[in-house]
């Protein structure tokens, strides 16, 4: 029923449709001016910057398919230090996207567990991540699974300015 697989540059145009759809279900409500959302699609979930980002010897991708649907994507950052973390064997879990009719199937866990087991076998010590501060789903979800908070930021897209809550967890 529900399978991952770590992802190749083929996958590109996947993640990149999973990007768009998944990021506007989530945030797209937040954008007063659709054209910003547009502008960063392009900007972030082009498949030309996903082959890229697929590419890099940091970043590991996988998806998940729900009945043989792609459903999910999820990236681990490798290597990856903050301006909250001082330690040296730190990752980020960059992303884990579900679509929303999907949310309900625990792929996110699934996701995360697989993320999680991948940093800990490359001897990380800490994991970081950062969540709106307004998706309170997400934050429970984090909190649930032992990530604490350790900081606030900013981000800007377009006109919007968004808070977000810098979480981490020990592996």
């Amino acid at each position: 029923m529900l399978a991952i697989r770590q992802a190749t540059t083929a996958d590109a145009p996947t993640i990149a449709l999973l990007g768009r759809v998944t990021f506007s279900e989530t945030f797209g409500h937040l954008f007063e001016d659709k054209n910003d959302l547009l502008e960063y699609h392009q900007r972030t979930f082009s498949v030309d910057k996903i082959n890229g980002s697929l590419q890099k010897e940091q970043n590991i991708f996988w998806l998940a398919f729900y009945q043989k649907l792609p459903v999910s994507y999820a990236k681990l950052k490798l290597n990856s230090t903050s301006a909250f973390i001082t330690k040296p064997q730190v990752c980020q879990l960059q992303k884990i996207y579900v679509l929303q009719d999907f949310l309900s199937k625990k792929i996110g866990l699934h996701l995360q567990s697989t993320l999680i087991d991948e940093a800990s076998q490359r001897n990380f010590e800490t994991i970081w991540l950062s969540v709106l501060k307004s998706n309170t789903r997400a934050i429970r979800f984090y909190e649930k699974n032992n990530f604490i908070p350790i900081g606030n930021h900013q981000f800007q897209i377009g006109k919007e300015n968004f808070s977000f809550l810098a979480m981490a967890r020990k592996l």
